[in-house]
């Protein structure tokens, strides 16, 4: 047990958690309370790449080389570490929609689930892609890309706004479910970049 304290500790999860809470109370202090209708998938969308951004800083050691040389098998650690940083901010995040007693719920938590899920892998990319400090620029610019898109009307401009999608939508559905599985095997085999 002991290993796994350090391991949270030297990945900085302590913080990350600290951070992916305050960013939740802040959401809800955002949420509007029912008189101008709902902020829902845009506030919610935006708590969770606010999350996944504070957890992604643990992607990546102290010391990159000195991992790569350890005793240990990293694959299951680092698939393990990805899929909790999504467990973790989907939790949060599914507080936020049985929270909200003001007014209309920010979001259903299918939605949470998937943007959760789709913000992990594409987090878990941006790591193997750009390093673990810089993990947080695929979803960040996805989520600006997505904000100032024209209407979903094709699968193409679905598949590029997922994120904002109602749940049920098959392509956003199945673009959080690629980015996901894509997103957490390459960077358990590939890990953070140097």
């Amino acid at each position: 047990m002991r290993w796994l304290t350090l391991y949270a500790r030297s990945r900085q999860v302590p913080a990350s958690l600290a951070a992916v809470v305050s960013s939740a109370a802040v959401v809800w202090a955002l949420a509007p309370d029912g008189s101008e209708g709902s902020g829902g998938p845009r506030l919610t969308t935006l708590f969770l790449v606010a999350g996944i951004t504070a957890a992604s800083i643990g992607l990546g050691g102290q010391d990159i080389a000195l991992d790569r040389t350890a005793a240990i098998r990293w694959i299951p650690r680092r698939a393990l570490h990805v899929l909790l940083i999504g467990t973790v901010v989907c939790a949060v995040g599914a507080v936020l929609p049985a929270a909200q007693t003001l007014g209309e719920d920010l979001a259903t938590t299918a939605f949470v689930v998937r943007n959760s899920a789709g913000l992990m892998g594409l987090v878990a990319l941006g790591a193997t892609v750009c390093g673990a400090p810089y993990a947080w620029t695929p979803p960040m610019a996805w989520l600006s890309f997505s904000l100032f898109a024209p209407a979903p009307t094709g699968v193409p401009t679905q598949v590029l706004t997922w994120m904002f999608l109602p749940p049920g939508t098959a392509a956003g559905t199945w673009t959080a479910l690629v980015l996901a599985v894509a997103g957490t095997t390459v960077y358990a085999f590939a890990g953070p970049r140097r």
